[in-house]
């Protein structure tokens, strides 16, 4: 009887182990993002964030236009290499550093007018919700989005074309 309770207790203490909260990874920001209207609620464009080294970034990897706008968008406003490369495709979260479900000491890029924010990103403990927040000098100043995770597998197949949506966008060529 002595061997069949030995591996009674191994098969709890596996079982146990694969069901403790410790055993499961935690979320963390990398991974495909949408970011949508704050109005209309229609997505506006999708972000894909990735971890090198302890350091996050993200870049646009889809816009869905209205009609009449520039699918050719160029970042005409940004400053250095970034001036005048298409805007899909552009590298605007920089330098974030992962402190649990903040991410601290980045900076976001403004393609509208080129201009650079500090920012923050705070995820929900569930890892469904990132938090984006741009700002000037201290982040009471600044501006807040929520963007919702999205498969990584919607890149393969996005969709068609979103509603219009309302507020600024990029220029009409």
């Amino acid at each position: 009887m002595g061997a069949s309770r030995l591996v009674l207790v191994g098969a709890i203490l596996i079982i146990a182990a694969a069901a403790s909260p410790v055993s499961a990874a935690e979320p963390t920001a990398a991974g495909l993002w949408e970011q949508v209207d704050e109005n209309s609620g229609q997505p506006e464009s999708w972000f894909k964030i990735e971890e090198r080294n302890g350091i996050y970034e993200g870049k646009i990897v889809k816009i869905f236009f209205k009609p009449g706008e520039d699918p050719n968008w160029v970042c005409d406003q940004c400053q250095g290499a970034d001036k005048g490369r298409p805007v899909q495709g552009l590298t605007l979260i920089r330098g974030m550093q992962r402190n649990g479900n903040s991410y601290e000491n980045g900076t976001i890029l403004d393609p509208r007018d080129g201009k650079v924010y500090r920012a923050l990103m705070r995820l929900t403990p569930d890892g469904q919700k990132l938090e984006v927040r741009g700002y000037l000098g201290i982040s009471l100043f600044g501006r807040s989005q929520v963007w919702n995770r999205l498969p990584d597998s919607a890149l393969s197949s996005p969709p068609a074309r979103a509603a219009p949506r309302a507020g600024s966008a990029p220029q009409k060529k």
